[in-house]
């Protein structure tokens, strides 16, 4: 027997939770994410490069059982010590990329540098016996349009990972190409829901996602760094104010996220009226960190579509960039 409590907000829980704009009954939506969590646990994954995040992709994929065990993972790299470190795992291991599209029959995921996936896809399409896995690439800047041209006939998704992936906390978009069904909307939710949260969004929007979310934890590592200099600046030893900015960073983030309430709201019940945080608040107006931020997801967005490809016509008229 099983008792069991569901709290959850049907509006932004899963693309599951809402139909037509109504809410499903907490039946329906309890009996979905179970049926989800067993399928998730027959998934047979490859990785084409294995670098520190498919490492960190595997690492998630064993410990959330998204996979049976680690032998149901094959990887390939060109380089011995990321294979090596996989073997240690329990990890299938090759210098093949064929052998990877060999025995992966769920997914196959192309982690490599954007210069080198052209290549990589000819190693797919040179793979004479018939498979049925998804390819999903993490390569940034490969449009799914590159990725059909290539591995024509095959369904293919791309995913825009970030650096919290390796720990365990990315915050990840992705697209399907033409092919895409939700069987692989399934598998992607799974295998990036593994390491973090996965976001399914139209193409064009992947920059927009590289911009924020994408290059975004370097601008917490300098926020955290600007407090933790702060909190030097008026006497705390260096470590402890780096380790109490970090800390206040990531309790605020799942503030965010756990109470689903908007950040503004947040902020305004720790502002009381003439108090401290709202002295503080106000020097960050001051200094314009509202607008500095929103001008670095500007850039760094337009600067996606520049290493895209994207005519500058395009970036200015189109986007408003």
């Amino acid at each position: 027997e099983l008792t069991v409590g569901l709290i959850c907000r049907l509006d932004t829980c899963c693309c599951c939770c809402t139909s037509k704009g109504s809410p499903l009954n907490l039946v329906q939506h309890f009996k979905h994410h179970i049926m989800s969590v067993n399928e998730k646990t027959e998934l047979s994954v490859g990785f084409i490069g294995s670098g520190m995040m498919a490492s960190a992709i595997m690492d998630g994929l064993i410990a959330n059982k998204v996979v049976k065990g680690p032998e149901a993972i094959s990887c390939s790299d060109v380089f011995d010590e990321p294979l090596e470190r996989a073997r240690k795992k329990g990890i299938h291991a090759t210098k093949s990329n064929v052998e990877v599209c060999e025995r992966a029959k769920d997914a196959i995921i192309v982690a490599v540098k954007p210069d080198t996936v052209t290549t990589i896809c000819k190693d797919i399409m040179a793979v004479k016996q018939t498979f049925s896995a998804v390819i999903i690439s993490v390569a940034a800047g490969v449009t799914i349009e590159t990725l059909e041209h290539n591995l024509p006939g095959h369904r293919v998704v791309r995913v825009m990972p970030n650096t919290a992936c390796t720990v365990g906390e990315s915050a990840s978009g992705y697209a399907l190409g033409a092919l895409g069904n939700d069987d692989d909307r399934a598998v992607v939710k799974a295998i990036f829901g593994s390491c973090g949260m996965a976001h399914e969004l139209k193409e064009f929007l992947l920059n927009a996602v590289t911009g924020l979310s994408g290059s975004g934890p370097a601008y917490v590592f300098e926020f955290i760094e600007a407090l933790a200099d702060g909190g030097v600046r008026v006497g705390l030893p260096r470590e402890e104010a780096i380790q109490l900015a970090a800390q206040t960073v990531k309790g605020a983030a799942e503030m965010v996220l756990a109470t689903g309430q908007h950040p503004g709201a947040l902020k305004d019940r720790v502002c009381s009226p003439g108090g401290t945080t709202i002295a503080g608040v106000d020097e960050l107006e001051k200094g314009g960190m509202r607008a500095s931020a929103i001008a670095a997801v500007k850039a760094a967005t337009r600067r996606s579509m520049q290493l895209g490809g994207i005519p500058e016509a395009d970036i200015v008229s189109k986007y408003n960039l």
